[in-house]
């Protein structure tokens, strides 16, 4: 009797640990989730702009702190405030929108300090070419929403970027700085 208790004790301990919670699938709210960039006008000021259209999706496994966002931008959705601008940066001259429509970051190593998310490594891809990014969590949290009725999770992130890696070349001949500076606000709603 002992023998068997041990033996089912055994196979409880060591099949614990296989058991894995699945991943949820939570959908990116648009009216909550906004890509900005900044980057120095000579010095003097900040060009910042936005894109209005995107969609994702996030998968997350909080209890083992694993995931993958899937973030995609609409290069002709910018927005700066000025039409004129919101048109060259669309331009071939700088992202090119006609022949390459969207950007994408796709996320799938999540950084944890204890339970606190602290940051998402993954690919960026501009302009058809893409290098390694992460996003800093500056905060980050989920919540039930009461309007909803489900779980909301989100969080404010930041990564600075050498935009001549992506192709994005124009004005660095006139003083415009390399590095441009991202802010990204996401939220998505548990499915």
């Amino acid at each position: 009797m002992r023998s068997t208790f041990l033996t089912i004790a055994a196979a409880a301990v060591l099949t614990a640990g296989a058991v894995h919670a699945q991943p949820a699938t939570y959908a990116v709210d648009p009216t909550h989730t906004f890509a900005t960039f900044e980057i120095s006008h000579f010095g003097a000021s900040v060009n910042r702009g936005r894109f209005d259209k995107k969609e994702g999706t996030v998968q997350f496994d909080k209890a083992g702190k694993t995931g993958k966002v899937e973030l995609t931008l609409h290069i002709d959705s910018v927005n700066t405030g000025t039409a004129p601008f919101d048109k060259h940066l669309q331009s071939a001259d700088i992202f090119d929108a006609a022949k390459f429509p969207t950007a994408k970051f796709v996320g799938d190593k999540f950084t944890f300090e204890g339970d606190k998310l602290t940051a998402v490594s993954g690919n960026l891809t501009i302009k058809g070419k893409t290098q390694p990014v992460t996003l800093k969590a500056n905060q980050f949290a989920c919540y039930d929403s009461p309007m909803l009725k489900r779980e909301v999770c989100g969080g404010d992130f930041e990564t600075t970027i050498d935009r001549t890696a992506f192709g994005v070349d124009y004005g660095v001949q006139y003083g415009f700085p390399k590095n441009v500076r991202i802010v990204a606000q996401i939220e998505a709603v548990k499915q």
